[in-house]
């Protein structure tokens, strides 16, 4: 009932917003005649923003991380979000791609899941822990409060591809797609960049400044995947699902986002709980006495 609600046409009004009028498109900019697009250039800006804050980060007391550390560790986590998010997404959402074996390496064309990079991160971050012998669960909360600058950048590069749009609605801030036929739409991307990372960061950002939850493993961590699986669970009533996924939808009333996401929430939910328990003195990489 609730798909068949928000999948309802939508009237196009005379003043409503066309997407193809924003003056926005895929191509960021050319360089000579090589286009640089913005799905590609959120990724590469991600990371850069990423390992910036990851280095304000560990200068805090008490960092699991030292800037040798932070150094090397963004080659994994670069190489997890690349790997795990495009196999993530040719598993959960388009196993046809295996057809043509040599479309797997098309990332500039899209076709990324958060979901599938969250786990390649998590799979580098192990890696990278074990070779370092270092704390993963504390190494994985300073990590946390660097991803809102990903799930920002890359859902305002879907919103610049005009790609995963919404459902059809009649809200006055609805759009037209190009691709979503002569409907008018919610700007869903929109919805995730804010919940998923400006509200993320809103509320990771100062529990690691002003608060000593960054001593308790897990908890940072714990409360990222339930601000994400939260968000994104909540979005997806209003996100038009993947054509060839509309089946999910019908059968179980909830979208493949949505069931993937539902894990994140109940690891969330138990990292968060437990997190005081795990509290314990924390040695300085430096060496120094500890502080927590």
């Amino acid at each position: 009932m609730i798909f068949e609600i928000l999948t309802a046409s939508a009237t196009i009004s005379p003043d409503v917003i066309y997407w193809k009028d924003l003056g926005i498109g895929p191509v960021a900019f050319e360089i000579g005649s090589f286009p640089i697009r913005w799905y590609s250039l959120s990724y590469l800006v991600m990371i850069m923003l990423g390992y910036w804050y990851l280095t304000k980060l560990i200068k805090v007391p008490g960092s699991p991380l030292s800037q040798q550390h932070a150094e090397d560790l963004i080659l994994y986590i670069t190489l997890g979000v690349i790997f795990g998010g495009r196999l993530g997404y040719i598993l959960f959402y388009k196993p046809d791609i295996l057809a043509n074996p040599l479309d797997i390496f098309k990332v500039w064309q899209g076709g990324m899941s958060l979901h599938g990079g969250t786990l390649g991160v998590l799979f580098a971050l192990w890696l990278f822990q074990r070779k370092n012998g270092l704390n993963y669960l504390r190494i994985c909360d300073y990590i946390a409060v660097c991803v809102p600058f990903g799930t920002f950048l890359v859902r305002m590069a879907n919103f610049s591809n005009g790609e995963l749009w919404g459902r059809a609605t009649d809200v006055s801030w609805g759009m037209v797609f190009p691709q979503g036929g002569d409907v008018v739409r919610h700007p869903s991307q929109l919805y995730e960049a804010g919940l998923e990372g400006l509200l993320m960061a809103a509320i990771l950002w100062p529990l690691f400044w002003r608060t000593g939850v960054r001593y308790m493993p897990g908890f940072l961590f714990g409360l990222a995947a339930m601000i994400y699986g939260f968000s994104r669970f909540i979005v997806e009533f209003f996100r038009e699902p993947d054509a060839h996924l509309v089946w999910v939808v019908q059968e179980t009333g909830l979208s493949m986002g949505q069931w993937l996401t539902i894990p994140m929430i109940i690891v969330g939910i138990y990292l968060v709980v437990t997190a005081k328990g795990r509290r314990e003195r924390v040695e300085p990489i430096a060496g120094e006495d500890s502080i927590a």
